[in-house]
């Protein structure tokens, strides 16, 4: 199996009522809970926009250094995600798919390298 992101960034979603909002989670849940009931989802979360960030941290000389919210270049913010460990590629297409369906906004699906293939490795293989 392979892991991957399914995730939309908060600037792709327009402004919605309290109403609204209420029937997306309605439906979103709908589709998280038919991930869990077939054994695929690994983790997810929504709600996410500029507001929540906490802070950004970037290395200057070898030392953290923290600033408030989001890095200033950065354009998007994530609105929410879930990873999901399934077969393949039309797998990860296939729960996308239903979750833009139910949420009425785009999705963005990213495989996560195998263990194998991780280009971090200590061995510094790619």
């Amino acid at each position: 199996m392979t892991e991957y992101l399914i995730a939309f960034n908060d600037e792709w979603v327009g402004p919605h009522t309290a109403e609204e909002m209420g029937k997306k989670g309605v439906a979103v849940l709908a589709v998280i809970e038919e991930m869990r009931s077939q054994g695929v989802l690994i983790s997810s979360n929504g709600g996410l926009d500029e507001s929540t960030a906490v802070c950004s941290v970037e290395s200057v000389n070898g030392e953290p250094v923290f600033s408030d919210g989001p890095y200033v270049e950065t354009k998007e913010h994530l609105g929410g995600f879930a990873v999901v460990d399934v077969a393949d590629d039309a797998a990860a297409r296939h729960w996308a798919g239903k979750l833009a369906t139910a949420l009425e906004w785009p999705q963005e699906v990213h495989r996560f390298p195998n263990p194998g293939q991780n280009r971090f490795s200590s061995s510094g293989d790619k």
